[in-house]
């Protein structure tokens, strides 16, 4: 009661238009985790890595003068190397995709040092333009939005092509894919390229939000990641069902992004230990991930045992 009494609802209410910033930030990079997820299934834990580069590459060039558009390029960039490294251990070295991530996540820690001198580094937004910041909210939401919408219709472009639909029908039956005569191993390395790409944008953005770039920046993405996916996919799926199409999907991606943040952003007004914050990030997304598998067993169940009825009525 004590606990209940000391809550100040305000409080919450004004960590909103932050939560929602971060949850957009999040959101982006969560459109990376989706397309090596659940369009690829290929399990990418470069992303851990991948993160904390495009927020090191993006704080460092700023520091030595570069303009914030070429920076966050540059970083893109070099997102895009990574993910072509996990691709080319996978398909060029035969090593399997989980492990492979892992091997560039690793090596990226070492690169990120080596970027950035030390184990981080601080950008002031009374020095340098910054495209979001914690002291502009209302700005940084409107920027970040921005960023998501033509993220979006980018890709919503792409999966149209050509290229895109050889991609998705990659990660739906590659030795189908391989029949018809895709290049799948090529396949692979532009689908992990394009979705660290987008994790390294998410990780400029943040550097430059919070004001720093950290070499541990990155941890736990990869949760976070699946956390937004596997939320979108549950409220858009429940709003939309069948209904749901790609741009939908990508939206509530971005959304499942938000809502994680809010989630967070409670756990922490109720004053929960910030060392169990990890904890209760698996439970969430434990829970949502069980979600479609126990929905699709309580449907089945239902559709059996009104087949039993039929059939005792037939019986009768």
């Amino acid at each position: 009661m004590a606990l209940l009494a000391s809550l100040n609802v305000m409080t919450l209410i004004g960590a909103l238009p932050g939560n929602i910033a971060q949850g957009i930030i999040w959101g982006i990079m969560a459109l990376g985790v989706f397309i090596t997820f659940k369009l690829l299934d290929f399990a990418d834990l470069t992303v851990d890595g991948s993160f904390a580069t495009g927020g090191a590459v993006t704080v460092m060039l700023m520091l030595n003068g570069w303009p914030v558009p070429a920076a966050l390029i540059i970083a893109v960039v070099a997102g895009l190397i990574a993910g072509m490294a996990t691709g080319l251990l996978h398909t060029v070295l035969g090593i399997p995709p989980i492990l492979a991530g892992i091997l560039t996540q690793i090596a990226l820690y070492s690169i990120n040092l080596n970027i950035m001198g030390c184990a981080n580094q601080a950008i002031s937004v009374d020095k340098y333009n910054l495209l979001v910041s914690l002291r502009f909210i209302p700005k940084s939401i409107i920027v970040t939005a921005v960023f998501a919408v033509v993220i979006m219709v980018a890709l919503y472009w792409y999966f149209g092509t050509e290229h895109g639909s050889a991609l998705r029908a990659t990660g739906c039956n590659p030795a189908m894919s391989r029949a018809q005569g895709i290049n799948i191993n090529a396949i692979k390395v532009v689908a992990l390229a394009l979705s660290n790409g987008l994790v390294a944008l998410s990780g400029g953005l943040l550097a430059q939000y919070q004001g720093f770039a950290d070499i541990n920046m990155g941890r736990g993405a990869i949760v976070i990641g699946l956390a937004a996916v596997i939320i979108g996919e549950v409220v858009g799926d429940a709003l939309f069902g069948k209904r749901m199409n790609f741009m939908i999907r990508q939206a509530f991606v971005i959304i499942g992004g938000i809502i994680y943040y809010i989630v967070v952003g409670i756990v922490l007004w109720l004053k929960m230990p910030t060392n169990d914050l990890k904890l209760f990030t698996a439970i969430i997304v434990a829970l949502f991930l069980a979600v479609p598998y126990l929905r699709s067993r309580s449907k089945s169940s239902f559709k059996k045992a009104q087949k039993r009825g039929v059939e005792d009525h037939v019986g009768d």
